[in-house]
């Protein structure tokens, strides 16, 4: 399963796919960072919602990276389907925690943020939970617009932009579709108002688990009926 893990990695890599939504992610991260000094933990809570569709994208890129026949004979090789799948979402696991790693310190490279309002350790902190909440959501919503579910890349577009829609505007913490949604949305507006609390934070995080733990459930269960 490793060894399928670092193949699909390695071939988003070496084939250039990763050049579009690397540059996309670059270029989205300078113009958010361009508009002056900010705190670390209310920009990178910003910058984890605008990073959800591209973790989405990305995901969704990697798994489509092997043909249909190419992917049964994966299955084949590492003995189930569900190691086939796994090894899908670690190497877009992997790819997100780069995209991550840059997000997490480009703001510092530039002088883009600054850390007055709460310790700099709270803030980095904080920025990376929100970050990660943002990567385990966007995997799931990647997984389930590619191709392998979707079974076109028609279909996928649609779902990863509807998708991605939905949960960003319609995850506010007052709107009634917000307990069934990713809540990257209600973090960056939390955030941003300096009203993150313990209890929040462990609200935000139980129901982004779930939101993912049925997610994976869905996609494998499209996966088998549609493989």
């Amino acid at each position: 399963m490793i060894a399928l893990a670092k193949m699909r990695l390695t071939a988003y890599l070496k084939t250039g796919r990763v050049l579009a939504p690397g540059l996309v992610v670059l270029l989205a991260l300078l113009l958010f960072h361009g508009g002056g000094r900010s705190e670390a933990a209310e920009a990178y809570a910003v910058c984890a919602l605008i990073l959800f569709p591209a973790y989405a994208w990305q995901t969704r890129m990697i798994l489509d990276g092997d043909p249909d026949v190419q992917r049964r004979l994966a299955t084949v090789a590492v003995g189930s389907a569900r190691r086939e799948q796994a090894a899908g979402l670690l190497a877009a696991t992997a790819a997100g925690l780069v995209v991550t790693g840059v997000s997490m310190a480009l703001p510092w490279l530039i002088g883009a943020v600054e850390a007055e309002h709460d310790p700099l350790a709270k803030q980095l902190a904080i920025g990376l939970w929100a970050h990660l909440l943002a990567l385990l959501a966007g995997l799931v919503l990647g997984a389930l617009s590619s191709r392998a579910v979707t079974e076109s890349a028609g279909k996928g577009v649609a779902v990863l932009a509807a998708g991605s829609a939905l949960a960003i505007v319609l995850g506010l913490p007052k709107t009634p579709l917000a307990w069934v949604l990713p809540p990257m949305t209600a973090v960056a507006k939390t955030v941003s108002r300096h009203t993150l609390t313990a209890a929040n934070t462990l609200g935000y995080t139980a129901l982004a688990v779930a939101w993912v733990a049925v997610g994976l459930l869905v996609y494998a269960r499209l996966r088998r009926n549609r493989a």
